[in-house]
This record gives structure tokens, sequence and C-alpha cells, in this order.
């Protein structure tokens, strides 16, 4: 199997950080994630690649090209502060990527305690309507939300760690 792997917003927060929040900027911790993420996955015999840019096409043009099996996208969230927890995006439920979804949202929530704000449909999405493989775009956390934007901080391998086994959960399906 292998899995692309997209760490939300631009490299380096230029020009686009993604969401901020209690000292945090979305598109590096991300990377961060992302970057354990894929050691535990080539450890594990799981081939990756991973791309993060600000450019949607970019993104969705890569993966499409890469031969990859499945796309994962990581974010932080954020709302007002008080919104908590973790969700999955999918282009649409009952479909292989909510399957992929349903695995890696089950290990975070497990791993982490996080409250499970369960998988959401994003039709809309670029990176879910535009891949050609089961993809999703998972929500961390929120990065806006003191309880959350701790565990974002100080827990970034037990999210990759999550993910990583999310995906070879969802390779055994």
């Amino acid at each position: 199997m292998k899995v692309f792997l997209n760490p939300g917003h631009a490299p380096n927060g230029q020009p686009d950080p993604g969401a901020c929040g209690c000292g945090l900027r979305e598109s590096d911790v991300a990377a961060e994630i992302v970057e354990l993420a894929a050691a535990y996955l080539e450890a594990a015999g799981v081939e990756t690649e991973v791309l993060q840019s600000d450019s949607l096409s970019e993104i969705a043009n890569t993966a499409n090209a890469s031969g990859a099996d499945i796309f994962v996208s990581v974010h932080c969230n954020a709302f007002n502060g008080a919104a908590h927890g973790t969700e999955t995006c999918v282009y649409s439920l009952g479909s292989e990527a909510a399957a992929l979804g349903e695995c890696i949202q089950d290990q975070i929530v497990d791993a982490l305690g996080t409250t499970d704000r369960g998988l959401k449909e994003r039709p809309g999405l670029y990176v879910l309507s535009q891949t050609d493989m089961p993809a999703v775009l998972v929500e961390t956390a929120f990065i806006d939300n003191a309880h959350d934007a701790a565990l974002l901080r100080d827990q970034q391998d037990e999210f990759a760690r999550a993910i990583a086994r999310g995906v070879t959960d969802y390779e055994r399906l």
C-alpha cells in the first residue's frame, strides 16, 4: 500500500499558516504530525509520499500522479475557542474513504481521549473531490481551544501514531 500524506496549509506558514491559536500555527502542527506519521508508516512497511503546498491543485494532481492507494490530509480545526474534539471529513459517507476515516477517527479518539465529532460529509473540499483514491481530511483537534491546543502542542507523536494505526487498520479491512 502507498499513502499520500498532506500536511494542511503552506510550508512554513507562508503565505497561509491556516488556523492559529494558543501560540500554535496549523501549518507547523500538521507538518510535524505528518512527518512523524510518515516515519511510523514507513517502519510498518507502508510506502508514503508527503507534500505540503499552498496550492490545492498541486496537492491533488501530485497525489493522483503518485500511484497512492489512499490520501490523508492532516489539519487542525478552529471555531470559537470553546469547540473541541476530532472530526474526519470525507467526500461521501458510506464510501471507501468513510471506512478509512472511521479507522483514523477511532484511533485518534481512543489514543488521545478527544471528543468524537465523527465523520463529516464534505464534498466541497477540493482535496476530497479532486483526488482519485479514497481521501480523508483529518481535523485532529481545535487549535483555538486551550485543552485541545495542549494536546496539539504536547502530543503530536500520539496523533501521528494514531493516524498511522488508523491507516494500517484500514489496510487490514
